[in-house]
């Protein structure tokens, strides 16, 4: 039988999106549902197979076909972050039946997405922080995704709102300096003194209800003011990022261009053009690379079908296919929020 469809999955660790197209890039049929991540559950790969089966299952069934009509598979994984792990999940993907698959941490994904190139480097920053690069000659490096001490992943919300928080506990009890991020950070998490405010964001904290895209806000109204704690972790955070993004880029094989896609909701959505440009500046520090820098609008779930389709075609697909695959999913996202 011919193989005429491919699918492509972007599993993050809130929900996965499941895509499957016809080689010639039309849409045939998806699937929004909760996360496929092994880190998510007890029993890791056995869920995360259990998970990703029954749903690849699901969409092939209720289109009247089967594992031997994909031809190719690209998987975009929270999750797949050292060898070990991609290892595991690809005997999952072997076990679901793709012999023909792409499968790498959802950084990636973003390159493909972004680049019609087909190759760059991924800065992702939006709840968390990595980066991800595919070279002109497929290779492929992640840098960061394991945590701020190990590996430098300084950006982010969830890392940000941490920092904020602590500018403010340093005012007042470190001999840290005053900063305009003190009164509306105290009104934002209704702390009524600061006698009282280490238990409330211990309490936020612990509870997971931190307030990270507010912070933010505050923290770049005060950089935008000039208020020079809130200019420092700005400036921390985007040298952090610059050095992620130029350490993946040095360590492979690109010629002098290089496309830059910065993805998640830090950068799409930017409060301030501040970090923006610090980073651009760093990076030029950094490197001696001709930059050209796309800000990724289209869902990064993008990447994995033209990812899949490359698989499928042997090459980057032409711009009239890449066009058609992301106004398919741009049509999804505003009528399913994908």
């Amino acid at each position: 039988m011919n193989k005429k469809y491919i699918i492509g999955v972007d599993g993050g660790n809130s929900k996965t999106d499941y895509f499957l197209y016809d080689v010639q890039g039309n849409f045939i049929d998806h699937i929004n549902t909760g996360t496929c991540s092994h880190e998510r559950f007890p029993d890791s790969y056995i869920s995360a197979y259990r998970i990703m089966d029954e749903n690849i299952q699901q969409l092939l069934t209720r289109n009247y076909l089967s594992m031997d009509d994909i031809t190719a598979g690209a998987f975009g994984l929270a999750g797949a972050d050292v060898p070990s792990q991609k290892e595991q999940l690809c005997q999952v993907i072997e076990r679901i039946g793709f012999t023909h698959y792409a499968l790498d941490n959802d950084s990636f994904l973003g390159v493909k997405a972004g680049s019609e190139k087909g190759f760059g480097i991924c800065s992702i920053n939006g709840s968390g922080t990595s980066t991800g690069g595919i070279s002109p000659s497929g290779d492929r490096l992640q840098v960061g995704g394991v945590g701020s001490e190990l590996s430098g992943d300084e950006a982010g919300g969830f890392f940000l709102a941490r920092k904020i928080v602590r500018a403010v506990y340093d005012s007042f009890y470190r001999m840290g300096q005053e900063t305009k991020m003190t009164e509306p950070v105290m009104e934002l998490l209704q702390i009524p003194g600061k006698q009282f405010f280490i238990e409330y964001a211990v309490d936020a904290i612990l509870k997971r209800t931190l307030p990270n895209t507010k912070l933010m806000q505050i923290m770049f109204t005060a950089a935008d003011k000039g208020d020079p704690v809130a200019l420092d972790i700005v400036d921390h955070t985007a040298k952090q990022l610059a050095c992620s993004t130029v350490g993946c880029m040095h360590n492979l094989d690109f010629g002098h261009e290089v496309d830059i896609v910065l993805a998640g909701s830090v950068w799409v959505k930017a409060e301030s053009p501040l970090l923006f440009q610090r980073y651009k500046e760093y990076v030029a520090r950094l490197t001696h690379h001709d930059c050209h820098y796309i800000i990724l609008y289209v869902p990064p779930a993008t990447g994995a079908v033209l990812w899949a389709l490359e698989l499928a075609w042997g090459h980057p697909v032409d711009s009239g296919t890449r066009r058609r695959v992301i106004e398919s999913i741009e049509h999804l996202r505003k009528n399913e929020a994908i």
